[in-house]
């Protein structure tokens, strides 16, 4: 067994990967908030092979967290000097290790806020990007706009001490860039949000609107943010992951991280101060990131979220096993193919019949073991995000909606907190109290959970959707998950 440190690597079994570059003549050039395991098992990566090609040493990445619980993530890549496994598991049972050694150190922001500062500001911090989850942009999904008023808001709009979300540090960096004359760093969100450069730039320019108008209007005009869309199943690291590396590969890490052998990146050329040469690496670098983001989000995301609070109520606790039903396969078919494909733009080099069937045999790779419970959480900034724009369409369009509309009842069947054998529910979401209280008032008022304007807008009032979700919440509680979905199936 070996502890993963960077005097150590030369002690690995022969079959871990492990930098051979000189990670000493590396030198920061990304800033990036949110280092969780997608981001580790995506941007890094690609960083790390780029690196490993002799390649983008000026871009080394410094991970920042600014939420207390990334203290762990602190606690686990200090001692290993940024150093962590990617875990890349294959369907058939293989696995394979590779230390990546792109990430070249992690700050928590409340430790010392001028150390990120300082890192922000040097002029060889050209980009700072983001993995803070579609629910770390604090937008109000009814009206698109930030929601001023959020808690995690008030400390920097107070103009009192440093720093402390990640818009925060970014208007301050930048607004010391510009009194300096440094140019502005790149923005790249690397978040599962429609066009999410154009969001991240309209909530950091309302933010920085709410305390100095000219510095809104220097982010506006002279900062870029790139649109991208990113792809990999990356699960939560478990226990037995780590027993696991520890086991099959002779590696004692504090924190690997685990993934699909698939890997995907849209991004669109738009870096004024230079970017890594990421087409190296196999990133497609696109003119436009749109029609590829809306698969993506579309096809992989909502269907996720159709896995999830069906295949939970069904009695499934992973991803795989429910990918590996056909009752459940025809139903996620039946969505891409009727519901979701025809909101889709053409999408340049892809046939989406093959990409759809590809999606399947991913979602049943039974060695990634995605929990339903991960895919389930914070489903109040995925739905109204992934699956509301699609009733949307077809709802203007006269579409099919059925699918759709049985997904949101299932969400709102999963909120109310016990399951088909009348086992409790563990529901994680920001917004928990509020949806398991609309879940609650479903007996009298059928439509309670989706007159909640902020996640649905006027969908409740919309008759034709509405008598197709009532029609399948009611099902939902009279017969269950898996007759629901034969009752869907019939109904074309």
């Amino acid at each position: 067994m070996t502890a993963l440190r960077p005097d150590t690597l030369d002690a690995l079994p022969a079959e871990v990967s492990r930098p051979t570059y000189d990670r000493s003549a590396a030198t920061p050039g990304i800033v990036h908030f949110g280092v969780g395991g997608f981001h580790r098992a995506h941007q890094a990566m690609y960083v790390d092979a780029l690196m490993e090609r002799g390649l983008a040493l000026d871009f080394g990445i410094v991970g920042v967290g600014t939420m207390p619980s990334d203290a762990r993530m602190r606690d686990a890549l200090g001692p290993q000097d940024g150093l962590y496994t990617l875990v890349v598991k294959h369907p058939d049972g293989r696995t394979e290790a590779r230390v990546i050694g792109s990430l070249l150190g992690f700050h928590l922001a409340a430790d010392d806020p001028e150390a990120v500062l300082s890192l922000m500001t040097a002029p060889s911090t050209r980009i700072v990007s983001l993995t803070i989850t579609e629910g770390g942009y604090l937008f109000d999904p009814s009206t698109g706009e930030l929601d001023t008023t959020h808690p995690l808001l008030q400390p920097d709009l107070s103009g009192e001490g440093a720093p402390t979300t990640p818009y925060g540090f970014i208007t301050e960096a930048l607004r010391r860039r510009r009194a300096a004359g440094t140019a502005p760093f790149t923005v790249m969100s690397c978040d599962n949000i429609p066009g999410n450069g154009q969001v991240a730039r309209r909530m950091l320019v309302s933010f920085a609107r709410l305390t100095d108008e000219a510095l809104a209007d220097h982010i506006a005009t002279d900062v870029a943010f790139p649109d991208c869309m990113v792809d990999r199943i990356t699960p939560v690291t478990s226990a037995d992951d780590i027993a696991r590396l520890a086991a099959d590969h002779g590696v004692e890490d504090a924190w690997p991280v685990v993934c699909e052998p698939f890997t995907q990146w849209c991004l669109e050329d738009r870096f004024p101060t230079g970017r890594p040469p990421f087409e190296e690496v196999g990133v497609q670098l696109v003119p436009d990131v749109e029609p590829y983001e809306l698969m993506k989000l579309r096809l992989l995301n909502a269907s996720h979220q159709a896995m999830a609070y069906l295949g939970h109520l069904a009695g499934y606790t992973y991803a795989h096993e429910v990918a590996q039903d056909p009752l459940f396969v025809e139903l996620l078919l039946g969505y891409m193919e009727k519901e979701a494909t025809p909101t889709l733009h053409e999408v340049p080099g892809v046939d989406l019949d093959a990409y759809r069937h590809q999606l399947i045999e991913r979602f049943a790779n039974p060695e990634v073991r995605d929990t339903l419970a991960r895919l389930c959480a914070e489903s109040s900034d995925r739905i109204p995000k992934w699956l509301v724009p699609v009733v949307r369409e077809n709802l203007r369009a006269g579409g099919s909606i059925e699918r759709s509309a049985l997904v949101v009842a299932a969400w709102a069947r999963y909120a109310e907190g016990v399951d088909e054998q009348g086992r409790p529910i563990e529901v994680v979401d920001q917004l928990r109290e509020r949806v398991m209280a609309a879940a609650a008032r479903q007996g009298e008022d059928p439509l309670a959970f989706v007159r909640d304007e902020q996640l649905f807008g006027d969908l409740a009032r919309d008759e034709r959707f509405a008598a197709s979700y009532t029609r399948w919440l009611a099902s939902l509680h009279e017969v269950g998950a898996r007759a629901t979905i034969e009752r869907v199936r019939d109904a074309g």
